[in-house]
Order: C-alpha cells, then structure tokens, then sequence
C-alpha cells in the first residue's frame, strides 16, 4: 500500500484556503446539511432549525452550533474520524467531500467537535491538538496521515439530556495573525452575502425573485443563521450610494433599483442549467464598493455563493462591466459541482455550456444595456446643455458683451447646442414611438426620463427656445460692458474693450470674466 503523507493534510487545512473567513461558510454549509436531513426526518420544523455562531473576541473564541440531527453515538468516531470520506451525495448536499470539517485546524490552537443525537444520553466529543499539528506539519519528519491524527486526536463522551440534539464546532485560542476572525461586524457582512440566508425585508424585490424562482420550480434554501445573536440577512439596498465624504464615511443616493430582471439559461436538452436576476436602474455609473457591498453579480449553488462579487466578470465584454450590476446567479443543474475551494465549478460538459450561455448574455444584453442607458444619458444632457448655453447667452446680453466677436461665438455655441438637442429629441422621440428595445431596455429609458422629467429638463429647453427667439427677433441694440464704465470717457472704453478681446484670447473663460468683473466694479 502507499504511504500517504503529512502534505496532504496540509494541503486540507493551512493550504486549502486564501481566506482564512472560509471557515464560517465551511463549518454553516455543514449546518444547514445537517439541518436540511433534521426537517427531513421530522426531528425539527425549518421555522425551529438555526445556526449559532458565536464571537468572543476577549477569550479568542469562535463556535458554530446547529439544533439540527447530531451525530449518533456509534457512528461518531468513524464519521468525524474519516477524512475525504463523505456519505453526503452530489447534487444533493451542499457540501459532499469531506474536508471543510478540517479547516479550523489552520487557524486555532484546539478544535473541538461535540454533538447529542436525539434519544441518546450521552454526548461525544473530539478534541484536535491543532498546534501540534502544524509543528507536526512543519518537521522534517516525514510523518502519515495517520502519523499526525493518532498524536492530535482524542474523543470522550459525556452525560447529555436525551432530548437534546445538536452539533457544536469550537475554535479555541484563535492564532494571532487570524484576529480578522474575531472581528464580529467583518464576520457579518462576509456571511449576509455567502450564506444561505433569506433576503432584507427592506429589498423591495425579494418578492419577485422568489415568484420567479417558483415559477421554475426552484426553492431558494433559506437558513436562520446568528451572529452573536443577530440575524443575518442578504443586505440587498433598493438604492445606489456614492462616498461624498471619506472621512466621515457620509453616502449620498445617487440612483436606484427600480426593478428586477431576469435570465434563465437552458442546455440543449432544454434542461434548466441556471437562472439570474439582475437590478435594473438608470446605469449612472459603475457601482462604487465602498458605499454598496452588495455590487456585482454572484453566482450561487445550494443558495450559497461560489467565489466572489467579481467571478464573473471575466465574462462580460470589458471586465468593468460587471461592477454596474447587482444581483445572483443560481446554478441548477448537478452537473454544476462546486470545486473544493468553492471558487468556480469542476470542468464538465454543463460548465463548459453555462459558461459560454453566461458569456453570450452578458456581450448582447447586458453590456447592451449599460451603454444604451449611457447613450439616453447623453440625449438627455445635450436637451440640458442647450437650456445652460441659452441661459449664459442671456445673461452675457444683460451684463454686456466683451466685443461683437465675443457675441458672434456665443450665438453659434447656442445654435451648435440646438442642434445637439434636436437630434437628441428625435432619438428620444423614436424609441417612444417604435418602442423597440427589450423590456429591460425599456424600463432603464423610463427611469432615465422620469429622472430628467423630474428634474424638468425638457420645459426649461422650451423656455430656452422662447428665450433665444426673443432676444434674436427682437432687434435690439448690442450691449457691450464697457457700456457700464461711467468713470471711464469714450475712448478710454474703447481702449478697454480691446485690452479685454486680447486677454479673452490668451486666458481661460473664466479667468476672463473674473477680469472683467474686477474691471466693471473698478470703473462703474
């Protein structure tokens, strides 16, 4: 027989995972197996089933407790003991191999398991010698698998009332460089979007994905899960913040999600490979992080996610794509199978399918969608732009121009902008007309104009219109600003207004008005 060597257990425990938070979704997709079989064999009610997790920062403690099946007394040994032995089923249960139980070796000085089957009266227990572990891992000695677990494992029972049932994961004196894992809000905010857990209340669009998900046919597996007490929840927010201060970490609304849609992707068997929904808003920009956690889309299995905000976004036509969604992809099919990182799926036919599903609908729609939303955008402004050329050009007529060059520029950045606005009105114009575009198209539009009809962009463009009208037809003399310089005889204006056509030329606009303020204050 072949020996099996320590590095495979390293390669289990303090090399399996980049992130030392894995354990929580590691040690809670556990749970909610175990859950998932205790409904199932009548021991428990779902409303009843929980998963308590408990931070103590000060004593460097962790512990993951399930009121869910336990583990029998005679089976105990053999199914903790046993490594990559799974009897969990693909397909079926979230997790299936037989390894995330082993994680917490990497990041505690003792692990503890310890579980009560309903009936029994006694509890068992396992006790993991972790640091020795690891100093056992970093020796030149060539030691076994077995080697190792003989010397770090003992097990005991203990007295448990018969009714009790439960299985408990204890982290005891958690490593120093692992202090992130005693950090309850981080803890949190990790697990509301990794674990199976039930959507804000507050998420105006819960109710339509789960209608969807009933129309396929699909349960979206919901667990109570606490945090020191608190419930979890998917912190999903009906509306797009931005950062306006960075120190005081102050958010601004700058858009919305003002519906949900939806994609679901078939195999060529017409089989349900998987489903999406999606937050449709206006696309003002790419979500900004910082302010919204809950940015870029997720995939998920088991209700569980599979990587990170960003696993998909090597699909979209510019990776930056994916940071102007929010929302979750569920995968379906079995032949979906999580890898044991649980950062991507294992290379089967229905990956290679979904994959290149995925990538289609991310190049025609989705990427559609955000550069039309920006091309409305710009239709929009132009009919603004147009209204702030006008409005500057009557209020230059008012305070005077520099020189009739000055007023002959103005008019044609107003008949330039007029023209931007016109054709932006007829593409408008004909999108209502023709309502082309799909639905989603045509509501981020709607949501674009109520923005802009809100704001009452389209009137003031109007009144802009009746404004430069009257003041080309009404035919009256040119006012120039040298006209205010009372204290200032003709020739000296004269003089002015030439000194001021020169700076006008060689300075910023601005820097150019600022002179001649100074200039009508000085001489007025």
């Amino acid at each position: 027989m072949a020996t099996i060597g320590k590095n495979i257990l390293e390669n289990l425990t303090t090399g399996m995972y980049a992130d030392s938070k894995v354990i929580y979704r590691e040690y809670v997709q556990n749970a909610c197996d175990q859950i998932d079989k205790a409904v199932e064999l009548g021991i428990i009610d779902r409303e009843q089933a929980e998963v308590f997790i408990s931070i103590k920062e000060d004593e460097r403690f962790i512990s993951v407790e399930d009121n869910a099946t336990g583990v029998k007394e005679a089976d105990f040994v053999a199914q903790l003991g046993d490594i990559a032995n799974s009897d969990k089923k693909i397909g079926v249960d979230k997790g299936f191999r037989g390894i995330g139980r082993l994680c917490g070796l990497a990041y505690c000085k003792t692990l503890v398991f310890s579980t009560s089957y309903r009936g029994e009266t006694k509890g068992s227990k396992m006790v993991f010698d972790a640091k020795k572990m690891r100093e056992m891992l970093s020796s030149p000695v060539k030691y076994t698998v077995d080697d190792i677990m003989g010397a770090i494992v003992s097990t005991e029972t203990f007295p448990e009332e018969q009714e009790k049932h439960y299985f408990k994961v204890e982290m005891i004196d958690i490593n120093h460089e692992n202090t992130d894992l005693l950090d309850k809000q981080l803890v949190s905010d990790y697990l509301s979007f990794v674990a199976p857990v039930p959507y804000v209340n507050s998420f105006h669009h819960r109710d339509a994905i789960y209608e969807h998900a009933a129309s396929l046919h699909f349960k979206i597996d919901e667990y109570n899960v606490e945090v020191n007490g608190n419930p979890l929840f998917k912190k999903y927010q009906n509306r797009l913040y931005d950062i306006t201060n960075a120190t005081n970490k102050v958010k601004k609304a700058y858009d919305e999600i003002s519906s949900v849609a939806f994609k679901d992707f078939v195999d060529s068997n017409g089989q349900l490979l998987a489903w999406m929904w999606y937050g449709v808003s206006r696309f003002e920009k790419a979500i900004p992080k910082a302010a919204n956690p809950m940015c870029g889309l997720r995939v998920r299995q088991g209700n569980i996610q599979i990587g990170d905000n960003t696993t998909v976004a090597k699909f979209f036509k510019e990776e930056r794509g994916n940071s102007y969604f929010v929302g979750e992809i569920f995968a379906v099919s079995k032949g979906l199978i999580p890898n044991s990182q649980r950062d991507n799926f294992n290379e089967t036919v229905e990956r290679v399918e979904f994959e290149t599903q995925l990538k289609k609908f991310f190049y025609d729609t989705l990427h559609k969608l955000y550069y039309m939303a920006s091309a409305t955008r710009n239709d929009y402004k132009k009919i603004e732009a147009y209204s702030t050329a006008v409005s500057k050009y009557q209020e230059k007529s008012q305070k005077g121009f520099i020189d009739i060059n000055e007023k002959a520029q103005m008019e044609a950045e107003v008949e330039a902008a007029r023209k931007r606005k016109e054709e932006a009105e007829r593409r408008i114009a004909r999108f209502k007309e023709s309502g082309a575009g799909s639905e989603a198209e045509q509501r981020v539009r709607r949501a674009i104009e109520q923005k802009y009809e809100d704001q009452k962009t389209t009137q003031r463009a109007k009144d802009a219109e009746k404004a430069v009208s009257k003041v080309t037809a009404g035919g009256s003399k040119t006012k120039y600003f040298t006209d205010n310089l009372s204290k200032l005889d003709r020739s000296k204006r004269k003089l002015v207004q030439q000194i001021m056509a020169i700076i006008r030329r060689i300075v910023s606009k601005e820097v150019a008005d600022q002179i001649q303020e100074a200039i009508e204050k000085e001489f007025r």
